[in-house]
């Protein structure tokens, strides 16, 4: 369980991007899922610095990071696909 703003949440996203159009179209994907999610055990984060990019391991943004795990990178993930791994940090799992 992860920490954040003096409250306890299940998942932690982070979108990685320099602001492209994909990264901004991944960022407006993962807001929309979370108000789905109803956002209360999320906490998201974008980061756009190229040397904090650079130590997740990913050489192309957009780059989507749930819980530490990278689950994209150069691409925007479907919906489905990107609420199936919410759905799977929700339970614990990788």
């Amino acid at each position: 369980m992860i920490h954040c703003r003096e409250r306890a949440v299940s998942v932690d996203i982070k979108v990685l991007g320099t602001g492209c159009v994909k990264c901004k179209q991944l960022a407006a994907l993962v807001d929309q899922a979370i108000k789905e999610f109803g956002g209360g055990d999320v906490a998201y984060e974008k980061i756009d610095d190229v040397k904090k990019i650079l130590s997740y391991g990913i050489l192309a943004v957009p780059g989507l990071v749930i819980n530490g795990v990278v689950r994209s990178a150069g691409n925007v993930p479907r919906k489905e696909q990107l609420t199936a791994w919410i759905k799977e940090a929700l339970k614990g799992r990788p």
